[in-house]
């Protein structure tokens, strides 16, 4: 019997890495996706199960030829996980049309021709698990997050939308909202005074994301926080 696979979108240095290794290490054969495809090719030396795709979720002409293809190579797609995120942090009045409009093109337009694609996969295999990782800005838009936090909303929303569809059709979908800032080499040297604990740690992350897509469907979980120990909220 062939392995699951698992497509995991907006791999970087961080969470998307650590997503890949936790589901090839649970025995999934991983499809990585991102614009730079150099960086993914040294990342399949290190996770043996895992491939190499070159994608933009913007340029979403090229999404069907894609998907096509990792079925074709790999097999029938049972995971997504869509990590792909972009937006500036400014205010309206600072903010430009293409901020905001980018900001929209990456992380709901991206998402919305990604799973055209894949729902009809899963419904091959009666079953599949779609899990958007989101932000505390898609349910509160602070004043200096006009682009990202529109864009954040927007993705949570259709994320709604899709799970009143598909849950019923066993595919589970599921948002993660990840309040606090992720561990990271920019990130700590940026905020140089904080302490180990104050930072969500990426592996950790990756616990709970492949923890929604094992729950039994008498018990499917819709919308998940995640944030530090000491995170106020």
């Amino acid at each position: 019997m062939s392995k699951p696979v698992c497509v995991v979108i907006g791999v970087g240095a961080g969470n998307g890495e650590s997503f890949c290794r936790k589901f090839a290490e649970s025995g999934y054969q991983v499809a990585m996706l991102a614009r730079n495809i150099d960086y993914l090719q040294k990342l399949t030396k290190e996770i043996p199960s895992a491939k190499a795709y070159q994608y933009d979720v913007t340029k979403i002409d090229k999404a069907a030829e894609l998907f096509n293809k990792i079925e074709s190579e790999m097999g029938t797609i049972s995971v997504l996980v869509y990590n792909a995120g972009a937006g500036a942090f400014a205010n309206i009045e600072d903010a430009s049309v293409e901020d905001f409009q980018r900001a929209w093109e990456v992380n709901s337009r991206g998402l919305f021709a990604v799973a055209k694609q894949v729902i009809p996969q899963m419904r091959k295999i009666n079953k599949g698990n779609i899990v958007i990782i989101g932000a505390t800005a898609s349910i509160k838009g602070g004043a200096n997050f006009t682009p990202f936090a529109s864009a954040k909303a927007a993705q949570r929303s259709l994320a709604q939308s899709m799970a009143r569809y598909l849950d019923p059709q066993k595919i589970h979908v599921s948002y993660i909202i990840l309040d606090g800032v992720i561990n990271s080499e920019r990130t700590r040297k940026a905020m140089s005074d904080k302490p180990e604990d104050y930072f969500m740690k990426s592996d950790d992350i990756a616990e709970s994301v492949f923890f929604l897509t094992q729950q039994p469907d008498s018990a499917w979980t819709f919308e998940l926080d995640l944030r530090p120990f000491g995170e106020k909220w």
